[in-house]
């Protein structure tokens, strides 16, 4: 993001990244300055790796200590397949609270949906052949 265009404060977003068929949920401070105590809480509840985790529970979303400015953490959510076969919830609302190096509170509600990924072909990588992979 060019630097007239940021934001002089931290500003923490939470999106979903989908790439090759995977889901990836990342944390991003977009913001100039550092992001301390982050938190995040996705309603409903989502769970990821074939329906074996939690998400919101993970120790990334309950407490990110420091987020430097244009840092990203991500972490796998699940395969597209996997995720949309289960009924997961596709329309998901993330609450992000964070603070700044004064102890400036901010709350953000980002409101997504997945379901527009849902028919979208990619292409699977192996280490000597690709091969499509229709969404269903």
């Amino acid at each position: 993001m060019p630097r007239e265009t940021r934001i002089a404060r931290p500003d923490v977003i939470v999106d979903f990244v989908f790439e090759d068929g995977l889901f990836f949920v990342a944390v991003e401070n977009i913001g100039d300055h550092p992001a301390l105590k982050i938190s995040v809480r996705f309603d409903p509840r989502i769970t990821g790796m074939d329906g074996h985790v939690d998400i919101g529970a993970l120790p990334l979303f309950r407490n990110i200590a420091f987020l430097a400015p244009s840092k990203t953490i991500r972490t796998l959510l699940d395969t597209s397949v996997s995720y949309f076969r289960r009924g997961e919830p596709t329309r998901i609302r993330v609450d992000i609270a964070y603070q700044d190096r004064n102890r400036k509170r901010y709350r953000a509600a980002i409101q997504h949906d997945l379901a527009i990924y849902q028919d979208i072909g990619y292409i699977r990588r192996s280490n000597s052949q690709s091969s499509v992979v229709p969404e269903r």
